[in-house]
């Protein structure tokens, strides 16, 4: 169903890296969504009502919220594909992000007001009594909730979408209710001479409550880290790194940051060392390159420092090879770049940038005073010229 409907209604499928196309994934999904979901919400109240029980109710004002959260999805899809302008020059792809959110709040939502009933239903406790027609809506209910809980996760996967992961979630978290419901719906029905099981519907609906709720914080987490400025992801670090080192003439790389507008809206910035003796023009041309083989076959924006390098002084590589055992005693994760020295009568400069990971054991300040005491143990007349980075990548 899932690749019929795919090739039904969109163009070009394959290329979900095209925003039109993407767009078009997420207004089909909105579109199924809100289909099957108000659908299962006309019956679940239907049954609701015949059966007296408030977890099948509440199950079914769920669904209308789910119909409400495919509208968002809906609309936040189609919004995202607005062009760049004088006020959004990156463009409206984040948008997509926000409609996560909202989505994610909705399940907040459900879960507390699901909450609130099933306590009141526990204070004023009343026997459910369902029948075979009851029984018919829950089972049908659980299999199109399993269904949309797939295709979400098919349709999110397809075009790594976060808002649409959150809503395949939140489908599956419906299906695991709506089977507990219907769990308890069969013991009361079965056991119905039993005073005590006259709490079990609102304690079901709490203990779907907490459920939903877990989900909600988790769903919200995954969809805010992109807007806050997650860490990129390990896959994307390797990509650009290995593109970047295989052209002939990068001595190294180092300071990478990678930052996105939305799902295919990548921005990075790189150094890369080029020899010093090579002239410039020649080592500008190739960072041209390397930033349109980038751009063009990957979409990602980089940006490009270069960083000439001096490769044949002695006294630098053996004092850099001296740094750098020093530098790994402190931690092994750290890296240093952009290493120079400068010779003088009375002093020499040793300059280099060190890089830090986040959770990182010593103050700036402390790691620059350790250094320098290592450093006049090389030489005295070495004098540290030191510029501190902060990681922004995976270490």
């Amino acid at each position: 169903m899932y690749k019929l409907l795919v090739k039904l209604f969109i163009k070009n499928n394959k290329n979900t890296k095209d925003p039109l196309v993407r767009a078009k994934y997420g207004s089909l999904a909105g579109n199924v969504g809100i289909t099957v979901n108000i659908i299962l919400f006309i019956f679940k109240i239907i049954a609701g009502i015949i059966s007296g029980s408030i977890a099948i109710i509440t199950d079914g004002i769920n669904n209308l919220t789910d119909a409400s959260s495919s509208i968002i999805t809906l609309v936040g899809f189609k919004m995202s594909v607005k062009p760049a302008d004088e006020d959004h020059p990156f463009g409206h792809q984040r948008i997509e992000y926000l409609t996560g959110v909202i989505v994610s709040f909705i399940i907040l939502f459900i879960g507390i007001f699901l909450g609130i009933e099933s306590v009141k239903k526990i204070i004023e406790p009343s026997m459910p009594t369902p029948d075979i027609f009851v029984y018919i809506i829950l089972g049908v209910s659980i299999i199109g909730k399993l269904w949309l809980s797939i295709f979400n996760r098919k349709m999110s996967k397809a075009i790594d979408s976060a808002t649409l992961k959150a809503t395949s979630q939140d489908s599956l978290n419906d299906a695991i209710s709506t089977t507990v419901v219907l769990v308890v719906s069969i013991i009361c029905h079965i056991f119905s001479n039993v005073e005590a099981l006259k709490y079990l519907d609102g304690i079901t609906g709490i203990a779907l409550a907490i459920m939903i709720l877990v989900s909600g914080i988790k769903t919200l987490k995954e969809t805010m880290d992109p807007l806050i400025g997650s860490m990129p992801t390990k896959e994307d670090i390797e990509k650009i790194t290995k593109i970047v080192e295989s052209y002939d003439g990068v001595l190294g790389i180092h300071d990478l940051v990678i930052h996105n507008y939305g799902p295919n809206k990548t921005f990075a910035s790189i150094h890369v060392e080029v020899d010093a003796k090579v002239d410039v023009m020649i080592s500008h041309d190739l960072m041209d390159v390397i930033e349109r083989d980038v751009r063009e076959n990957h979409g990602i924006d980089l940006t490009i420092h270069m960083d000439p390098v001096n490769i044949d002084d002695e006294e630098t590589i053996s004092v850099k090879v001296k740094v750098l055992e020093i530098v790994k005693r402190i931690d092994e994760s750290l890296t240093i770049h952009d290493f120079r020295m400068v010779k003088g009568i009375t002093h020499t400069n040793v300059l280099f940038d060190i890089a830090i990971p986040i959770k990182f054991k010593m103050t700036k300040s402390e790691l620059k005073k350790y250094l320098e005491q290592e450093i006049k143990t090389i030489n005295e007349k070495y004098l540290l010229v030191l510029q501190i980075d902060q990681m922004y990548d995976r270490v």
